[in-house]
């Protein structure tokens, strides 16, 4: 396959399992084993320093979770990939791997309330600095950058608010000054938006969403150039956040429809984040494919698709958000996104559950805020189920 110029959409099925396939079956298997054997000292050896391919150990590496770094690593043209146990797994696992006391990282105010966390809390304690910019103001964080940073980190589009980084243009700004850049591109997935393309170093996803896409299995991934994913490989090898064989599998399974999905998704989004900007209920509507979305220009300059998540405020604030979710008979109410089936909720019970009233209102994100992820079910029936739970508004 290597020789052949293949789509997205075909590599999602065919990419990444040719060696994990045995026995001519046509599904790369789950591979149950803690350990592997060898017949002789120096052949084990080889194995184990890396001179020969194979496995050791399941905590370090293993079949069924090489065909799933594969795959995630072919579709983000990237050289090398490493799997973790969950993606806040992914996440820490790259920061700590990569800091040390003395660095400092610029990154936004309003990134995913766990990476948040990490950033207000965990590595000031290692004493790694942290300075947070206004998402939204591209000149603020390349200031910050240009005052020298170990690291950039970029989320976009950012969870849930849904504001879009222009990559190439921070990239850019932290190789200046040799910092490194990792992009959070969970929301986009590779079928929207490939970071490493547009100059980011490191890629990550929280595979439990998008890639995943049926709400069935926790994962994480990390693409990059070999040398920084093997310094991150190594602290999770060592720490020991490894991808569970059998969620593998799953995410593996579920990846060759991913190009399929997200399609229907961007589509679905788009259509209903239109139809919400018409409705006197919605009082805000976040969503980049929308030409009102502050940054609609870089998100149509970076991405070939505007992905299935998008949010919105209604009239009356918090107290009408509780009147109306509890009327939505096509979403569930859930801590979770990016599944074919539509999920909704507010940052307090979401994506920044773990932070509090304040924190949430220091990052710009408002109680009354509704975290719409989109299916795959017809945009219409979603739209009538969204009226008459606007209704109560």
């Amino acid at each position: 396959m290597a020789d052949m110029d293949l789509t997205p959409d075909t590599l999602a099925v065919w990419a990444g399992e040719e060696a994990s396939r045995a026995h001519g079956a046509t599904q790369v298997p789950i591979v149950y084993s803690a350990a592997y054997g060898y017949a002789d000292v120096e052949s084990w050896l080889d194995v184990a320093l890396g001179r020969a391919p194979g496995h050791i150990y399941s905590r370090n590496t293993n079949p069924t979770v090489s065909a799933f770094e594969e795959k995630v690593r072919i579709l983000e043209g990237a050289e090398a990939a490493t799997s973790f146990s969950t993606g806040m797994a992914a996440v820490s696992n790259t920061l700590f791997a990569l800091l040390a006391p003395g660095d400092r990282v610029v990154s936004a105010k309003d990134t995913y309330g766990g990476t948040n966390q990490l950033f207000v809390d965990f590595l000031p304690r290692i004493g790694v600095r942290v300075d947070l910019c206004d998402t939204s103001d591209f000149e603020q964080i390349e200031a910050a950058i240009a005052e020298g940073c170990r690291l950039v980190y970029l989320e976009t589009p950012t969870n849930p608010t849904l504001k879009v980084m222009d990559i190439a243009r921070l990239a850019a700004a932290a190789h200046e000054v040799g910092a490194l850049v990792v992009a959070d591109n969970t929301f986009a997935t590779p079928i929207n938006q490939n970071p490493l393309a547009l100059g980011a170093d490191l890629v990550l996803h929280s595979a439990t969403k998008f890639l995943g896409g049926h709400a069935d299995a926790l994962g994480g991934v990390l693409c990059g150039a070999p040398e920084l994913s093997a310094k991150v490989y190594h602290y999770r090898e060592i720490t020991g956040a490894s991808l569970d064989p059998m969620a593998a599998y799953l995410l593996v399974r579920s990846l060759k429809t991913l190009a399929l999905r997200v399609r229907r998704q961007n589509e679905n989004a788009l259509t209903i984040a239109r139809w919400l900007e018409a409705q006197p209920a919605v009082a805000v509507v976040n969503y980049p494919g929308l030409e009102s979305h502050l940054h609609h220009d870089v998100a149509v300059r970076q991405m070939r698709g505007f992905g299935g998540m998008l949010s919105f405020g209604l009239e009356g604030g918090f107290e009408a958000v509780k009147r109306v979710l509890p009327r939505l008979r096509l979403a569930h109410l859930a801590a979770n996104l990016g599944a074919v089936e539509t999920l909704a909720g507010v940052p307090a019970t979401t994506s920044h559950v773990e932070c509090t009233m304040e924190e949430r209102a220091a990052m710009g994100i408002p109680e009354g805020l509704v975290r719409y992820s989109v299916g795959i079910e017809d945009a219409g029936d979603l739209m009538r189920d969204l009226e008459q739970a606007f209704a109560v508004a």
